[in-house]
């Protein structure tokens, strides 16, 4: 079993700057894929980014490249979203999730734990 619990979120005006964070505890490996979604009110959970075991691979939506970061200290079971140029449709809550293996896994269902979520509203 494992916990995962973001914090972070808030209200930011567009262009500017949040960074989230996912902290895993219980039974948790370094091994594990992290990945973060999000998901608008009426809208379907988005792929957003997810880095692999290593730390040395990610991979990120289209609509966030460039001005998101994923990154992972292992030390700390912890994994970060850093999210910077931030525009309206970014508003929606964000979550982390994890599973075994090492690939390059980009849909919800592939996801074994997942955080609560954390609210994170853009205005314009």
């Amino acid at each position: 079993q494992v916990q995962l619990v973001e914090s972070g979120g808030g209200l930011v005006q567009a262009g500017g700057s949040l960074r989230l964070s996912c902290a895993a505890s219980g039974r948790t490996s370094s091994s594990y894929v992290m990945a973060w979604f999000r998901q608008a009110p009426g809208k379907e959970r988005e792929f957003v980014a997810l880095i692999r075991w290593s730390g040395s691979t990610t991979y990120y939506a289209g609509s966030v490249k460039g001005r998101f970061t994923i990154s992972r200290d292992n030390a700390k079971n912890t994994v970060y979203l850093q999210m910077n140029s931030l525009k309206r449709e970014d508003t929606a809550v964000y979550a982390c999730a994890a599973r075994g293996g090492d690939y390059g896994y980009t849909t919800p269902s592939e996801y074994e734990y997942w955080g609560q979520g954390t609210q994170v509203t853009v205005s314009s």
